[in-house]
Formats: structure tokens, C-alpha cells, sequence
């Protein structure tokens, strides 16, 4: 053979590689620059429209300042304000230490039944905040069956900060138990050692090894439970009575008087609250240190009779409480007319939704929580992989676009549902705007919800891709391997619990939300959360507690659905994880 046939043979060989080479930078910068967009159009422009829309009159024209100095001279704002930070701060005082005591009960002794009483403890999450505050209406209310116990307290009625504080104390419980149990599961057994050597009390050896050692998840946990309470709208709502709150204010502001300059005003002034809270959090995790190190002894509490005796009787006192609150409100569901006539019945799943226009409400939750699960684990976890695996040589010119998405994409964290929920109104509900046709529409639920819950999913994500070591991708890329099978038959199949993770929580959030959506629904698509509420202020309590009942059931079953395929798929796929030798 000639050397130009060599030549020519090489060229030939060579040609593919270069050629799949581009082909990924190609796919890397596209999937870099589509994520940026999609963040940029469904979270950030529609925040910006928000501040815009503050500084201008019902016609458009520009007036500053104006609409934030007519709100805050209105007699009601100052009341709005104190009663939400009074809601948000009492929530805090009460939940933390509820949860700080439960993590402990798990984390640090030696009852039994942990996993039983950790799984209880979760329940709040499948649950609509609404579900909490109908319950305590059946056994707190006028006509409750336990309203003798509030008055013992000098409570005269449920209705207003006291049902507001039970009920999100309820519905905020595992959020902050989930970051206090992982502040409690390590500590290193050789300060406990020493401080029994050195003759501590168990008093003592909390106040100064425990304690602070749990100071960061402290704040954290604070923290998320303040700001759920301070964008709660649901709660106050429907046990607040007259108690006003800010997230109120900007239901009555839009839904009531259509009044979308002054909802603007008060979507920013809820968001402040929010994003103090996040700051605070943000600054003292960065000054976590790390309390297990190679030299450390992972500690393992021993047995102390009383120590878990009171511990155990605390666990078992809150499960039941939680019990009883989901329990109460679906045993209201059946019974006929709460409290005249308490024989069981169906007819609040039968003809209460069908006589008020909402027998479509649960399949729409329904389809809202699959589409959500399906295009958000979709979104996040591609997004996450274009951010975390694609190497930075593939996207020169576009690595710009990395800190701006890492930006975005922390963004909902800080935001309140409403907030996002009024910045899609003034975005699609805008004339000139090429996506109107979407305003009304179940993609626009869909939409507003993935953003609303985006952070911790991509949290997640980015989480589990950092565990895969970037060699995986170096190796595929040396061997000409294409990315897309690195993709699928490697980072996928390792990150698969991950998935189904977030999977499983954009189902179960799309199911219970009703901050984010409770602007953006048309009467074909009013979602079930949003049913709960409409039929509550129709009087029809029954109906509503049927609902909420439903979407626990149906959060649930799906949950545990998810749970089932996990082992399996495990079980199948990633044999390589189980270490034993056979």
C-alpha cells in the first residue's frame, strides 16, 4: 500500500472521533445554554416582572415608590406584618424544639421501634397544610370534641394565632426533624469518653459536646421553619379567622380587588422575610466544620433506663398526635354532618365534589403530580449533569452561564410560592408576551411547580453526581466512547435512588401545594389543594376534609410505590453495591 493510501486510511479512522468529539461540545454548550434559558424565562424574568409591576399604576404608567408608600400608610399593613412574624416566630419556638427532642430520641438512645416512630414522624409531608388546620377545626372548633382542652390553657378559641400555630407546627414538624436528625447522626465518641472520665453530668456533657454540635442544623431547621410559615397561606386562611397575615393580604389584593400593583408590593415585602432567613442560614453553614473525621470514633449511645423511658414516652406522645391530626380529619370526611349526625357515609367522595363543580379537582392533582414528577426529575437531572459533568473545555465561550445557573438555580429556596405564583401572573398574563397561550393551562402548574421545588431537587442531583468520580467520563472520552452511553449505562444507573428521590418528592409536593398554583388555575384546572379551600369557604368542611384525606391516601400509596421499585431496581441494576463476598 502506497503512503498516501496509509494517509487516507488514517484520515478515515480518525474522522469519527473528531467528528463524535464536536458532537458532544455540541450537545454540552446546547444543554448549557437551554437550561440558562429555561431558568432565566420561568424563574427569574417572571421576579423581575414582580418588581416592575410594583413601580406602576393600574395603567402601566410608571410611578416608583408609590404603590410601596400607599400600602405601608394603610391602617391593616402594620398589623399584617407583626401577625406574620408573631406566626412565623411562635411556629419556630414550638417546632424546633419538638423536632430537636424527636431527632435525639433517634439519633442518641436506645428505644425501640426507631424506624416505625421515624416514619410516623413524616406523614405531615404527604399531607396539604390545609389537612392540619381542618383537623384542629373538628377537635378544637366551637363544636370540637376537645375544645375543653384549649380552654384548660385560657385559649378561648381556635381560630386565629393559636389554630395558626398548632396547625403549622404540624404541616413545618418533619422538615425540620429531616435536617436535625442529620445533625445528630455523627459526633465522635471520644469527647463523651473523656468527659466520663472526667466525671461530667449528662447535663453537662449536652449543654457542651451535644448541643453545640447540633448548633449548625439548629439554624438550618429554624430557619426553613420561618420561612414556611412566614409565605403560608393556606393555614391562615382557613383557621385564621381575622388575624391577618401578608400572604393573606396578597390573596385578597389580586383574587379579591384584582389589584396587582399593590400584590406585587406585598410579594415583595413577604419575600424579605425569606430572604434574611436563607442569608442567615447560608452564612452559618459556611462556617460548619466537620464533626467525624478519619480519627474519629462514631458514637453509639448506650442504654439509660429512664433516659429512654422519657424519651420513649415523648416519641410515642407526638406520633399519636400526628396520628390523630391525619386521623381526625379523615374520620370528619365520613361522617354525615359534623356534629349532629355522625353516622359514616361517602357522600362527602361522592356528591360533595360533584355538587360543587370539582369532581375533576383530584384527577387534575393527579396529572399535575405525574407531569411534574416526570419532566422536573427530567429537568434537574440533566440540568445538574450539564452543570457538574460536562468539562469546561466542551463549553468554552459558555462557562460564564455556570455561576448564573448555580444562581438560578438556588433562587426558589429563598422564594415563597405565592411570590412566584404573581410573578407568572404579570409574566404569562402579559398581552405581548409570545407564551400568553400558556396562562390557564395545566403546563403553566407544571411549570411554576418544578420551579417552585427546584432547589432541593438539584440539590440532590448535584449531590449524587458529585460521588461519581470524573474519571468515569475521562475514560469513555479515551476509549471514544460516546457521553450518551457513559450517560446511561453508568452516571444513571448509580445515581438511580437520587432519581427516584426527587421523582417522589415533586410528586408529593405537587399534590399538597396550593401557595404556588392558587393563582394560576382555571376551572378546568383547579388542582385538589385548591379544591380543599374553595369548598372550606363554600361550608362544605366534609367535602374538604374528603379531599384533603384523598390526596394523603393517594401520596402515600404512591410513596410507597416508589420505595417498592427502588429496592427492585437496586436489587437488579446495582448488584456491584452489595460489598459482601459469597
Amino acid at each position: 500500500m502506497s503512503a498516501a493510501a496509509h494517509v487516507k486510511a488514517a484520515s478515515f479512522k480518525v474522522a469519527p472521533s473528531k467528528l463524535a468529539l464536536a458532537g458532544e461540545a455540541l450537545v454540552a454548550r446546547g444543554g448549557l445554554v437551554l437550561l440558562a434559558t429555561t431558568l432565566l424565562v420561568f424563574l427569574a424574568v417572571p421576579l423581575v416582572m414582580i418588581l416592575i409591576r410594583s413601580a406602576e399604576d393600574r395603567d402601566g404608567a410608571w410611578v416608583g415608590l408609590a404603590n410601596f408608600v400607599a400600602y405601608l400608610n394603610s391602617p391593616s399593613v402594620g398589623n399584617s406584618l407583626t401577625n406574620t412574624l408573631q406566626f412565623a416566630l411562635m411556629t419556630t419556638l414550638v417546632t424546633v424544639p419538638l423536632a430537636f427532642v424527636f431527632a435525639f430520641a433517634i439519633q442518641r438512645s436506645r428505644i425501640p421501634y426507631k424506624g416505625l416512630w421515624r416514619n410516623v414522624a413524616m406523614i405531615p409531608i404527604l399531607a396539604p397544610s390545609l389537612l392540619a388546620a381542618i383537623s384542629f377545626i373538628y377537635l378544637f372548633g366551637n363544636q370540637g370534641w376537645l375544645k375543653f382542652v384549649i380552654e384548660w390553657f385560657g385559649i378561648k378559641t381556635i381560630y386565629g394565632m393559636p389554630g395558626m400555630v398548632l396547625a403549622m407546627t404540624f404541616s413545618s414538624f418533619p422538615h425540620a426533624l429531616m435536617i436535625l436528625l442529620a445533625a445528630l447522626a455523627l459526633s465522635d465518641a471520644r469527647l463523651y469518653e473523656v468527659a466520663e472520665a472526667l466525671g461530667t453530668s449528662e447535663r453537662r456533657k449536652f449543654m457542651t459536646i451535644t448541643l453545640p454540635g447540633a448548633k449548625y442544623g439548629l439554624v438550618s431547621a429554624c430557619m426553613v421553619v420561618f420561612t414556611m410559615a412566614v409565605s403560608e397561606f393556606g393555614i391562615p386562611k382557613i383557621i385564621g379567622g381575622n388575624t391577618q397575615v401578608l400572604a393573606v393580604d396578597i390573596y385578597k389584593q389580586v383574587i379579591g380587588q384584582q389589584n396587582f400593583q399593590i400584590g406585587a408590593v406585598v410579594s415583595l415585602l413577604l419575600l424579605l422575610p425569606a430572604v434574611v432567613a436563607y442569608g442567615i442560614d447560608h452564612l452559618v453553614q459556611r462556617r460548619a466544620q466537620a464533626l467525624l473525621t478519619a480519627r474519629s470514633v462514631p458514637y453509639q449511645p448506650r442504654r439509660a433506663r429512664l433516659r429512654d423511658g422519657l424519651l420513649l414516652a415523648f416519641v410515642v406522645l407526638v406520633s399519636a398526635a400526628l396520628l390523630l391530626v391525619v386521623g381526625m380529619a379523615a374520620y370528619g370526611s365520613l361522617v354525615k354532618v359534623w356534629p349532629y349526625n355522625l353516622s359514616l357515609t361517602l357522600n362527602h367522595y361522592t356528591y360533595g365534589f360533584k355538587e360543587a363543580g370539582l369532581e375533576h379537582a383530584y384527577w387534575n392533582s393527579l396529572s399535575l403530580g405525574v407531569w411534574c414528577a416526570l419532566l422536573g426529575s427530567a429537568i434537574t437531572f440533566t440540568g445538574a449533569y450539564w452543570l457538574e459533568k460536562t468539562r469546561r473545555d466542551q463549553t468554552e465561550g459558555l462557562n460564564f452561564l455556570r455561576p448564573a445557573i448555580r444562581f438560578q438555580a438556588m433562587l426558589p429556596m429563598a422564594i415563597p410560592g405565592m411570590v412566584l405564583g404573581i410573578g407568572y401572573i404579570l409574566f404569562f398574563n402579559h398581552p405581548a408576551n409570545p407564551l400568553n397561550f400558556l396562562y390557564g393551562t395545566m403546563t403553566v402548574l407544571v411549570l411554576s411547580t418544578v420551579m417552585h421545588f427546584y432547589s432541593s431537587s438539584h440539590l440532590t442531583a448535584v449531590t449524587a453526581l458529585k460521588q461519581i468520580d470524573g474519571e468515569f467520563e475521562s475514560v469513555s472520552a479515551s476509549l471514544k466512547v460516546p457521553f450518551y452511553k457513559t450517560f446511561w449505562r453508568v452516571t444513571v444507573p448509580v445515581c438511580l435512588p437520587s432519581i427516584l428521590d426527587i421523582f417522589r418528592y415533586y410528586f408529593v409536593n405537587a399534590m399538597t401545594t396550593i401557595s404556588c398554583v392558587v393563582f394560576l388555575y382555571s376551572p378546568k384546572t383547579t388542582p385538589a389543594s385548591v379544591s380543599i379551600l374553595q369548598l372550606d369557604e363554600a361550608g362544605a368542611i366534609g367535602s374538604a376534609a374528603a379531599m384533603a384525606t384523598l390526596i394523603v391516601v393517594t401520596a402515600a400509596v404512591v410513596t410507597g410505590v416508589i420505595f417498592t421499585l427502588e429496592w427492585w431496581l437496586v436489587r437488579r441494576t446495582q448488584a456491584w453495591r452489595n460489598t459482601a463476598q459469597s
